[in-house]
């Protein structure tokens, strides 16, 4: 069907042989009939193959993230980039089957599943006509002049050293998905596919960025209780609160990994309230060598200007402020083949309330 663009929102589906080949355009997500019908909940499994267990879902991806350094203990949540328009990838190709398990998979399903991103077939006839028996199908392939020609298999490759591959798109509604247009393809082993979209090592340390847990930014305070107007509060978190988070992603079957380190670099307050002073004037706290922030009170310390902290001008009348603590993280990466670089830093708040009286009071 050439001519279709991806801003098209028709859906199409095409009765081939024994079964049912279904496929959209645009962003709209492709439904997955059986033979025109709605399919049972427990045929749509999810993603790749793990032991005798095998999946069909395209929006799952065989990555394998863990966490290599940096503290695993308490609340912990996900960096928000401070580049609004920076975006992980959206689409790139994985290996998923080897001959064999491709068999096993159309055996076991009876041909249920996702044979590309925005390409679903039903009916076991589809999987065997192609994979089985040589015969071509369609792709639909956003990075080719007009819609493609997939050439078939004899026997699934079975015998044959390497994988078939397919596209992953974790969302699979976002236009960019269907950059990843290919049905799954034959790749033998030790190869990465020379296509548009292959997985790199940034590709790796893009999808990780979500995946490194940062601890939350609960600071200490002085007064802990409530705070006094015009008395400064002072604000600090003790050393080894924050340290550098590593996670290493790595493709199964491909060699390619990149680590995605995170690097506190700063604390940002904001008192909730503009009748406020902070200390720096700008509110942000550098994070020292250590992993601590500010100086702890001590006792002395009464009328002294904090290094890091608060002074609010106005008493709270029943509803606290909102005092707001966002940790910036300088976000890089390295990668399998010796590249690396930056990624848009990070940033991770917590929100705690903030009692100011009015009577003035003495630090102790």
């Amino acid at each position: 069907m050439p001519g279709l663009t991806a801003s098209t929102r028709a859906k199409w589906i095409v009765p081939l042989a024994a079964g049912t080949l279904l496929w959209t355009a645009g962003t709209a997500h492709a439904d997955k009939p059986v033979g025109g019908t709605t399919p049972p909940a427990d045929s749509s499994p999810q993603g790749g193959s793990k032991g005798d267990e095998l999946y069909a879902s395209a929006s799952h991806s065989q990555i394998q993230v863990r966490q290599v350094s940096g503290s695993t203990k308490g609340k912990r949540g996900t960096l928000a980039s401070v580049d609004s328009n920076w975006k992980p990838p959206a689409c790139w190709y994985e290996p998923l089957f080897t001959g064999e398990e491709l068999k096993a998979f159309v055996d076991k399903t009876n041909g249920q599943g996702d044979v590309g991103i925005h390409q679903s077939w039903y009916g076991k006839g589809l999987w065997t006509d192609h994979y089985r028996d040589g015969k071509p199908h369609e792709n639909f392939d956003m990075n080719a002049p007009t819609n493609s020609i997939a050439k078939g298999y004899k026997d699934y490759n079975i015998g044959k050293d390497g994988y078939f591959w397919r596209g992953v798109a974790p969302d699979d509604s976002a236009t960019e998905s269907w950059d990843c247009g290919k049905i799954m393809f034959w790749e033998d082993a030790g190869k990465v596919p020379k296509v548009p979209n292959a997985p790199t090592p940034k590709t790796l340390a893009e999808y990780a960025y979500n995946q490194v847990k940062v601890p939350s930014t609960e600071v200490e305070l002085k007064p802990k209780a409530k705070s006094t107007v015009n008395a400064p509060t002072w604000v600090w978190l003790d050393k080894g609160t924050f340290q550098d988070v590593t996670v290493r992603a790595e493709l199964p079957h491909t060699g390619l990994w990149a680590e995605t380190t995170a690097k506190p670099v700063a604390l940002h307050l904001n008192p909730g309230t503009s009748d406020a002073a902070t200390f720096p004037a700008s509110g942000d706290c550098t994070i020292n060598d250590d992993g601590s922030i500010g100086t702890e009170f001590q006792e002395g310390d009464a009328g002294k200007t904090p290094p890091c902290g608060i002074t609010y001008l106005r008493a709270t009348s029943g509803t606290p402020y909102q005092l707001t603590a966002s940790i910036t993280w300088k976000v890089s990466w390295k990668g399998s083949d010796g590249t690396g670089g930056d990624l848009p830093d990070g940033t991770f708040e917590t929100t705690q309330d903030m009692d100011v009286q009015e009577f003035q009071a003495v630090n102790r």
